[in-house]
């Protein structure tokens, strides 16, 4: 046990507490730049900082989001009044959260697979952050299904990775998110979805243990159960859920402190409805909570609706706070397409 136990199980409690969910706001600066060109906001320093500040200023925000996970760039910033923003994160009683891996880099031998860096001079990173007062962390792999692939070699590089980080997550006071996300790119059914996730699951939890992670002081961030974007598979909203809980009731142990799915590239509306689907037919069998850490599927519309314009800072806080609703009440199992259009505050 180490000597953060009793905190580091506060804090996984908190994060998963009833009603809410995760936020995930660390995309890379490439890739927040990438979303920033398309809507033609500049990609400097400042507009990561407006927008990132837009999010976290959100009125209320903390009634349906536990705590976001930050990157390196914005748990330094301030507002633009000059105020912290690890303090605007704790005046509005949310937890801080960053995310420690340096990214998925070509798997060596194996192309088209890749794993994750991050683990070199990552304890000394965990006791800086922990000091800044974040109090979890995430480190993502992902597992591509595709021809005669993921390999044993990529699932096991990528699971011995999530418990190392996870180990050295909890030995310095951050409660790891780990998240191994099978990717919903190519044209797989959503059998060899199961497969892989399963695969991929049994492995991660295998590494868990064999590193002596605690199971109720982590978070799970899985992918759910769904066809590939491309295979041209249409399924219902019930088989997603049915065969993502019978895939984690198979491989999640019981004392892990919760479930917060990633959105992985489905839609906002099909993100809310699967997770509502599972809580509402599944919700009792599941020994975990089970609720959301998504990023683009609550924060899209209102990057979308901001563009950049500080007149519409508002405006885009409403459309954000709607979706962490949706997600809020679908993590309870109370959320209906009807409430899309009844939530819709502007």
């Amino acid at each position: 046990m180490t000597t953060y136990a009793q905190e580091l199980r506060a804090n996984a409690k908190t994060m998963v507490s009833a009603g809410k969910g995760i936020l995930a706001m660390d995309e890379s600066n490439g890739t927040c730049n990438k979303r920033f060109e398309a809507l033609g906001i500049p990609t400097t320093e400042n507009s990561r900082r407006d927008y990132r500040e837009l999010i976290l200023t959100t009125p209320n925000l903390s009634d349906y989001i536990s705590g976001p996970i930050l990157y390196d760039e914005t748990i330094r910033q301030s507002t633009k009044a000059g105020v912290p923003i690890l303090q605007v994160i704790k005046d509005a009683g949310m937890l801080p959260g960053i995310k420690v891996d340096t990214g998925a880099k070509e798997f060596a031998g194996h192309p088209g697979e890749k794993v994750t860096e991050g683990l070199d001079g990552l304890a000394e990173r965990i006791a800086e952050y922990y000091k800044m007062g974040a109090r979890f962390a995430k480190w993502r792999a992902v597992i591509t299904i595709g021809d005669r692939i993921p390999s044993r070699a990529c699932i096991e590089a990528n699971a011995h990775g999530l418990a190392r980080y996870a180990a050295l997550c909890q030995a310095g006071g951050l409660v790891p998110i780990v998240e191994p996300e099978v990717l919903i790119d190519g044209a797989h059914s959503l059998e060899k979805c199961f497969q892989v996730t399963d695969e991929t699951l049994h492995a991660v939890f295998h590494q868990l243990y064999m590193q002596g992670v605690a199971y109720d002081q982590m978070i799970l961030k899985p992918s759910m159960v769904v066809p590939g974007k491309d295979s041209g598979e249409s399924v219902s909203v019930a088989a997603v859920a049915e065969a993502t809980i019978r895939c984690l009731l198979k491989n999640v142990p019981a004392p892990v402190a919760g479930i917060a799915f990633l959105s992985g590239g489905q839609t906002k509306e099909d993100s809310s409805a699967h997770l509502n689907e599972m809580n509402q037919q599944f919700g009792e069998q599941c020994p975990w909570p089970v609720t959301f850490s998504y990023a683009r599927a609550i924060q899209q519309p209102a990057l979308d609706h901001w563009a950049g314009d500080s007149s519409r800072v508002a405006a885009a806080q409403q459309k954000l706070l709607h979706r962490a609703k949706c997600n809020s009440l679908a993590s309870q199992g109370a959320y209906s397409s009807d409430l899309e259009k009844q939530l819709a505050l502007v």
